[in-house]
């Protein structure tokens, strides 16, 4: 079955919406890789695989919902207080959620075939948009994209610690996988 022309929904109910992390500095081995997932958050995707430029694809992210669920490397296992700290300094001290309850995506344009294609569009984080390219794949009724973004584009310093002994790469990746639900 091909991929049909409509509009669909995306969500936590059909997908997941990922954050991956990465560390750097001398105090690397201390910290962790995390795989933080979004568990509150909507998109709609408008399809036609005749003519790419009419597609179109939203999402919008509960900025407060960013939840730890992996951690990897590091000299000690990652416990339940450590996710729960990260959880609190991401949503307080970096995405100011209580400012700030939104990250919203809408594309711009859309090019490429259902294999493989790219959409351009407008990143909202703490209140400052900037452009960003999702690349991503179609197959039966599953929809795949995934962007780096780059923290400091939208004005976020990447968390450090230990005296910038340990931080955070700048560059963190997103990755979407969802199925493609018909909107009703």
């Amino acid at each position: 079955m091909g991929i049909t022309a409509g509009s669909y929904t995306l969500g936590p109910e059909s997908g997941r919406l990922l954050v991956k992390t990465t560390r750097t500095g001398f105090g690397a081995k201390a910290g962790h890789d995390l795989t933080i997932e979004a568990t509150r958050w909507r998109g709609e995707a408008t399809l036609d695989p005749a003519d790419p430029a009419a597609c179109s694809v939203s999402v919008e992210i509960d900025a407060g919902s960013l939840a730890v669920r992996e951690g990897t490397g590091g000299v000690k296992p990652l416990t339940g207080s450590d996710r729960q700290d990260i959880e609190k300094i991401i949503r307080e001290k970096i995405l100011h959620s209580d400012r700030h309850p939104a990250i919203t995506f809408r594309s711009a344009r859309v090019e490429g075939t259902a294999e493989s294609f790219r959409v351009e569009g407008d990143l909202t984080i703490v209140g400052v948009t900037r452009p960003v390219t999702v690349q991503g794949s179609l197959s039966e009724d599953r929809a795949r994209g995934s962007a780096t973004v780059v923290q400091s584009r939208w004005g976020i310093r990447p968390y450090s610690a230990f005296f910038g002994a340990l931080k955070l790469n700048d560059e963190v990746e997103v990755h979407v996988e969802a199925d493609l639900v018909p909107k009703r």
